[in-house]
């Protein structure tokens, strides 16, 4: 299967970097103020290594209820790491407690991540954003 897959992977990674700029552009355009933020890619004079995008993960205001109002207009989207890690079951026996990292905690209660994959149309992404616009708006 990778032998397969593994000649159009420059290709896919291409394609969500295009994906992403779209998005950046899209939300730009949409002046959403502090509600979402999108990922922020420090200037890098290293070109060899460029983010590829496996998830465009913004950072919303009340994420939870954006989710919701997503799904129902038939978008997906993914809330991949929902506790930080001080907090999740595996390391509780190193005595992590809420509040102890809020940067953290606040990350995990805001970051979604929004469809980003090779074969998204311009359109697509223009209904993502015009319906996160849309939730904020109401």
């Amino acid at each position: 299967m990778i032998r397969v897959k593994l000649p159009h992977l420059n290709e896919w990674h291409n394609q969500r970097q295009n994906n992403a700029e779209h998005y950046n552009k899209l939300f730009a355009e949409q002046e959403l103020g502090g509600n979402v933020r999108i990922p922020f890619i420090g200037h890098s004079e290293n070109l060899q290594n460029p983010h590829i995008y496996n998830q465009y993960v913004i950072r919303a205001e009340r994420r939870d209820e954006l989710q919701a109002f997503l799904a129902e207009n038939e978008i997906a989207s993914e809330v991949y790491y929902p506790l930080p890690f001080h907090l999740q079951e595996c390391f509780l026996y190193l005595g992590g407690k809420p509040g102890d990292f809020p940067v953290s905690e606040a990350a995990a209660a805001e970051v979604l991540a929004l469809p980003v994959y090779p074969g998204m149309t311009k359109e697509m992404r223009e209904t993502v954003v015009e319906q996160i616009a849309k939730f904020y708006q109401t």
